[in-house]
């Protein structure tokens, strides 16, 4: 009698209680994340005038605005170099965080017939567009570098921990992007106040206005809002504004990892409701 054979089957059944990632799985579905992270690139620029150009024009146009009303009216204090480049070091960090937040928070709604049909890590999509959005922080990041050679300035030897502050904004920009992803699936009114939020975090962060402002004793504190810290030791490193902020980035770090840690926790706790809600 011939041996039958028989195919596995897999079962595929959600995971209860509070996850954490499963760096494992995520490698299993890389080249999902590949294709996706490469859509929202492509998407970002389809049918466009100036393509990739929109990376600088944003933060440029912006800097230009707060140079004449801050800068020029306002009369607000600068640390001692030009205003321009003072808001645009900024502004390279706290715009990749903003458009990274916008485009995470809706992903999942605006990715419903993926999610409903197969089955593959829900992590990836909120992740996908934080990491096509790098594209454009390196190219708005070569005009800093540009104005900074206009301007006659130097990094400081602190650049080098360049890669660690950028790790650190990629950190946040997950964590609160996760966050508010899960809620955006349940709660659809989550995406009228992502706006407002983000406009209300770049005012309560050291962009228009130095963190010098802040009294020392309320600094540490300061940066009890993660991006002060990324954005102030970005200045600090590459214009030398300041020494080096180690406590207020210490202070950021901590926050960070628990942004991020909570983020992914509760996301991966509400992912098995996603495809029956959105």
């Amino acid at each position: 009698m011939a041996d039958t054979i028989t195919n596995p089957t897999l079962i595929i059944k959600p995971k209860k209680g509070w996850q954490v990632i499963d760096f494992k799985e995520l490698s299993h579905y890389r080249d999902l994340f590949y294709f996706l992270v490469l859509r929202d690139i492509k998407i970002k620029y389809k049918q466009t005038v100036l393509g990739a150009s929109w990376a600088v024009i944003q933060p440029f146009f912006t800097m230009v605005i707060f140079s004449l009303f801050f800068g020029r009216l306002a009369k607000i204090p600068s640390d001692n170099i030009p205003y321009p480049i003072f808001t645009y070091a900024a502004l390279v960090p706290w715009t990749y965080f903003a458009n990274s937040l916008r485009m995470s928070a809706s992903s999942l709604v605006g990715n419903t017939q993926l999610i409903s049909k197969i089955y593959f890590p829900r992590l990836i999509v909120p992740i996908a567009p934080i990491l096509a959005n790098l594209l454009d922080f390196f190219i708005a990041l070569v005009i800093l570098f540009v104005m900074m050679l206009f301007y006659g300035l130097a990094p400081t030897p602190y650049a080098i921990v360049f890669p660690l502050l950028t790790i650190l904004m990629i950190m946040i920009a997950i964590g609160v992007g996760t966050w508010l992803s899960a809620l955006s699936a349940q709660y659809r009114d989550i995406k009228y106040t992502v706006p407002f939020l983000i406009q209300l975090w770049m005012f309560s962060s050291p962009i228009v206005y130095p963190a010098s402002m802040i009294p020392e004793k309320f600094r540490f504190w300061y940066g009890l809002n993660p991006m002060a810290g990324v954005i102030e030791g970005f200045r600090s490193i590459l214009l030398g504004t300041v020494p080096f902020p180690f406590k207020m980035i210490a202070m950021s770090t901590i926050v960070s990892i628990f942004l991020f840690v909570s983020g992914v926790m509760y996301f991966r706790r509400m992912e098995r409701y996603f495809a029956d809600v959105i």
